[in-house]
């Protein structure tokens, strides 16, 4: 069997993969966005005290979790045409990308604020923070920050997952590998360049989301600089005691102008002083 790989016959094609792949990235930019609002309100929400509200929001999220999103996607495409609510395919594939994400994104949510001491939230009552103050600051930026990974994790998920709404004819990535090859007959080449695609699209969207993370998680900052100057500033060695004299005291800086004394000026005063 003679098999030699030929990607010339893919070149014609390169603008339609660039379509494709713009248009995934547009329809999983949109998704996050929308689906991680959602997934805040959602994630407060099965936290209330109102039991009907908290049900219902762990209902959702159980319901989505549990079910492939091609299910899902079909339900919104296939099932509301069925009762006479026709959408385009970009919108219904977008409407269940962010219906998904935002289950998983509210309950990795939730377990970020869960992680929050109580004492943290006990305090900001004392002092007399109002309820939304007290959620944004004390409980919703700490938590994201604590599971901002995971979140990421879910993204690219998410952003490979799009491949399912070439089941509905959304050209997508996966939808435009599918005609190339069905044109050219070089169904490895296709999906070898709709991987790469996939490959530098998932790099794209995590260096995004690194960079979001540093603009708006200060702390990560503060504590990167600290722990620079802390390694570029000057230690004192302390070399290692003789056997039959007193241990050398490591350098002290002169504060407020008040010096320690060594070992010996401190043993002299004290034999002074008691004489």
């Amino acid at each position: 069997m003679n098999f030699t790989l030929d990607f010339s016959s893919l070149a014609p094609y390169w603008p339609v993969f660039l379509r494709g792949a713009w248009l995934t990235l547009k329809m999983t930019t949109l998704a996050i966005i929308v689906g991680v609002a959602i997934g805040v309100i959602v994630a407060f929400a099965k936290s209330s005290k109102n039991l009907l509200v908290a049900r219902a929001c762990g209902a959702y999220i159980e319901a989505v979790r549990n079910t492939p999103f091609l299910v899902q996607i079909f339900l919104l495409y296939f099932g509301l045409a069925s009762l006479g609510v026709h959408m385009p395919t970009f919108a219904a594939a977008v409407l269940a990308m962010i219906i998904n994400i935002a289950a998983y994104a509210a309950e990795i949510i939730r377990a970020g604020i869960d992680s929050v001491p109580r004492g943290q939230i006990e305090a900001a009552e004392c002092l007399g923070l109002s309820k939304w103050r007290i959620r944004w600051h004390v409980m919703l930026q700490p938590a994201i920050e604590r599971v901002y990974p995971a979140l990421t994790s879910q993204f690219l998920l998410m952003m490979q997952a799009s491949a399912m709404a070439s089941q509905i004819s959304a050209e997508e990535l996966t939808a435009i590998a599918n005609t190339v090859q069905s044109d050219t007959f070089r169904s490895l080449e296709t999906y070898i360049v709709v991987a790469g695609l996939y490959l530098a699209l998932s790099i794209l969207v995590k260096l995004l989301a690194y960079a979001f993370g540093e603009y708006i998680f200060k702390r990560r900052r503060t504590i990167r600089r600290a722990a620079a100057l802390a390694r570029r500033s000057p230690v004192s060695k302390v070399p290692a005691p003789v056997a039959g004299q007193p241990a050398p005291v490591a350098h002290v800086p002169f504060i407020h102008g008040i010096s320690i004394p060594n070992s010996g000026q401190a043993r002299n005063t004290v034999e002074g002083s008691a004489s």
